[in-house]
């Protein structure tokens, strides 16, 4: 089936046609590198990377043109710099980088292209000019911080629209405004005055930097031009973020009362769900905000991928040590049968039917995961049976949807012995001969002994018609 995706403007699953088939565009927001990043962090760059893959292989690989924006300029970002007495460009250079490893850890391909803030200020003041050009934002002073640039949310008609939020129910319902220097409360900053130690930039409203908002709107038109045919991102950022990216990139262009003016900037919208930490919203006051940094470091980074794509996208996802545990044992159990049939020449085949038609009805990872524990069930079967054209077949398409999806990248044999020291190999490969010797000779004594050495070891035996083979249980 063609590619469905749930729009978050239209509230509908809708198929998806690009613009121009030979020039897909994607855009998703990209970290703020300020410190290393959280488990819910890291649930985008992972839902996205799948739907990348899957553009790829529709489109073709020079036909997709995916960007992922990194801000490094940003409140956090000075406050860091100033508690570690260095320039902002060392802190954002270090998290950038562990960001990066951490993201190839879980088999997250680097997008095309990777827009930093600092790159494109002057892009950024262009289009802050034509907005107000435009009559939807104005200059304000003020006595206290300097000069400000505003975006006039009264000005765009269909404000709301991404978030369902009615403008003027908004309105109403605000707090006494504390800036009175804005026309309405929900006026938002655009261009903000420098403050003492900070990094700053010139302006035609004086020395400072640009608000959150107004980053992405500029470098989406300067690195993949208008419209996009696909913007992502966590939920959290539909308002106001995204909701205000909208709005800039329509009034900068003079579409603020066109009917349908939201398509000039993106033709769908796609949110991935929330992530909590058993049960709990993740928050440093509670104390259980995972860092993925940390993660990384006790586990395989498929195991959290695996885990991060075991609910739908757009589903909530409770995190916990049953989904982490869950996961090792649905990996362990591919790469077995992988292993197992490693003698066999993996056919250059597609992905089955069942499998494409769950991963494209809009992402259904759960679905198309059933498909890979199909697959490695026929493998099994294969290999019981003798059958090596059906195993060739299996092993191929098995390969093929986890491409798609982006685990079983690692050597099955490996995998499934884990970490292990040369000593502990070299001790379970000869009681793995010693087991063959007495189950042989029908010493089951000798063979429950040595059993229960491997037990002591840790380790899974996993006995097939090639012979025996082992993991570590964790």
């Amino acid at each position: 089936m063609p590619l469905h995706i749930h729009d978050t403007l239209r509230r509908e699953k809708r198929l998806f046609e690009p613009r121009d088939a030979n020039r897909v565009t994607l855009y998703v927001c990209g970290p703020t590198v300020y410190d290393y990043a959280h488990i819910g962090n890291a649930r985008p760059p992972v839902v996205f990377d799948v739907l990348v893959r899957l553009l790829r292989r529709t489109y073709g690989a020079d036909q997709v043109i995916y960007a992922r924006n990194v801000t490094d300029v940003d409140d956090k970002i000075n406050q860091k710099a100033a508690r570690e007495g260095l320039p902002i460009g060392e802190i954002t250079a270090r998290y950038e980088a562990a960001y990066l490893a951490d993201m190839g850890l879980l088999n997250v391909s680097p997008p095309d292209l990777a827009p930093h803030v600092t790159d494109y200020i002057p892009a950024i003041v262009d289009q802050i000019q034509a907005i107000i050009d435009a009559g939807c934002a104005y200059a304000a002073h003020s006595e206290d911080e300097g000069g400000h640039v505003l975006f006039d949310v009264s000005s765009y008609k269909a404000y709301g629209a991404l978030s369902g939020r009615n403008l003027d129910d908004m309105i109403a319902g605000a707090r006494v405004e504390v800036a009175p220097y804005k026309k309405n409360p929900h006026d938002f900053v655009l261009w903000k005055p420098a403050k003492p130690d900070e990094p700053s930039w010139p302006s035609p409203w004086g020395e400072g930097r640009p608000g959150w908002h107004i980053e992405c709107s500029a470098m989406i038109e300067q690195t993949l031009g208008l419209p996009i045919d696909i913007h992502g991102g966590g939920i959290d950022l539909v308002f106001p973020h995204h909701e205000n990216e909208i709005a800039q990139g329509v009034c900068a262009h003079g579409h603020a009362h066109g009917e349908k003016a939201h398509d000039e900037y993106a033709r769908y919208w796609m949110h991935n769900g929330f992530l909590t930490v058993d049960a709990e919203k993740m928050s440093k006051s509670v104390g259980n905000v995972l860092l993925l940094h940390d993660l990384v470091q006790t586990m395989p980074g498929e195991v959290v991928r695996w885990a991060l794509l075991s609910a739908h996208y757009r589903q909530p996802l409770d995190w916990n040590q049953a989904l982490l545990d869950q996961s090792k044992k649905s990996l362990d159990r591919l790469y077995g049968a992988l292993h197992r049939s490693a003698a066999v020449q993996a056919d250059d085949i597609d992905p089955p039917a069942d499998f494409l038609k769950s991963i494209e009805d809009d992402l259904n990872t759960p679905g198309a995961m059933a498909s890979l524990f199909a697959l490695s069930s026929e493998i099994e079967r294969g290999m019981t049976a003798g059958d090596t054209a059906a195993v060739a077949q299996a092993r191929g398409r098995l390969i093929a949807c986890a491409s798609v999806l982006g685990v079983l990248q690692a050597d099955p044999a490996a995998w499934l012995e884990g970490e292990v020291s040369d000593a502990l190999r070299v001790e379970v490969e000869a009681l793995l001969e010693q087991r063959a010797a007495a189950r042989a000779a029908k010493d089951w004594p000798a063979a429950d002994r040595i059993r229960d050495r491997l037990n002591e070891l840790n380790v899974v035996v996993m006995d097939g018609p090639e012979g025996a083979t082992w993991r570590m249980k964790n």
